[in-house]
């Protein structure tokens, strides 16, 4: 008898990043972006932007393309400006940031103090932070969508706050993309958004997908159940950012860290087989449990 040998499995190097196509344009972007809340507000401390450099150069370098960012977030435009001219960068970039303040006359003046910061010509999707002044700065923006000055626009809440608004939005207004929390811990998303955005044809960027790090803090606590690792689930990481963009509403996921490890971790999200609907209603029983 002659034993046929079996395939060997493409190691996640070789395998084909996860890719989401964008519903306005039809553009694939990859499924596991980055933000930069709290972990690029770092100042001009030397060090700390050293570190940041390598954290963004392993994102890109591992398929990532979309970095999210704010003026809200003090010093992190400024400090992904640094890291990007630092990196001699091939792999392409999908820039995303914000419009936040409430002057309705400042929309194209902080799109532009964010692009300098970035040290970028123009931005992939710019978004109206949190719902601030939204109706002026959605007008503006989608006037420079429209002469080319942006590609994208879209609108931005967080923490659950707003959804009825934002729902209205969706409704009424020719956004591109829409961003809110979603996460293995926090579904409420999955009740009107998600519909709603692919209803709408709006791409979805899920945002607090560790709940701020308690989530991924609480779950860490715990050994990574064999099953899941059985199910080519990597570790807690893998297994919270593929329960995200496994659903067919999210475009990206957007974690944030400070650290090169832990990027490394969130970036094998990027690749391999994604849970079905059985195995992501076992990771929300088995992690309800814990």
């Amino acid at each position: 008898m002659v034993t046929i040998p079996r395939p060997a499995r493409a190691t996640q190097s070789e395998q084909e990043p996860i890719r989401r196509g964008v519903p306005s344009s039809g553009e694939a972007v990859a499924a596991i972006g980055m933000g930069t809340w709290i972990t690029f507000n770092i100042g001009s401390d030397a060090q700390a932007r050293a570190q940041r450099t390598e954290v963004l150069r392993t994102f890109l370098e591992l398929g990532g393309q979309l970095v999210d960012s704010s003026p809200m977030y003090g010093s992190s435009e400024a400090v992904l400006g640094h890291a990007l001219e630092a990196i001699d960068r091939t792999d392409p970039l999908f820039a995303a940031s914000k419009v936040w303040t409430p002057d309705k006359e400042a929309t194209r003046e902080q799109v532009t103090r964010s692009a300098r910061l970035w040290g970028i010509d123009r931005f992939d999707l710019m978004q109206v932070h949190n719902l601030v002044a939204w109706e002026a700065h959605l007008e503006t923006l989608i006037a420079m969508r429209e002469a080319g000055e942006l590609r994208y626009v879209g609108i931005t809440t967080s923490h659950g706050r707003r959804h009825h608004e934002l729902e209205r939005i969706m409704r009424e207004q020719p956004i591109d993309f829409v961003q809110a929390s979603y996460s293995l811990g926090n579904r409420e998303a999955e009740q009107r958004l998600l519909p709603l955005a692919r209803e709408r044809g709006i791409a979805f960027i899920a945002n607090r997908p560790f709940q701020g790090g308690r989530l991924i803090d609480r779950v860490k606590r715990h050994p990574f159940p064999d099953w899941a690792r059985e199910a080519d689930l990597a570790n807690w990481a893998d297994a919270l950012l593929k329960f995200i963009i496994a659903h067919p509403g999210v475009t990206c996921a957007i974690p944030a860290t400070s650290r090169v490890d832990h990027m490394r971790e969130n970036m094998q999200a990027l690749r391999g087989p994604l849970p079905d609907e059985a195995l992501r209603d076992r990771l929300v029983r088995h992690v309800e449990r814990l």
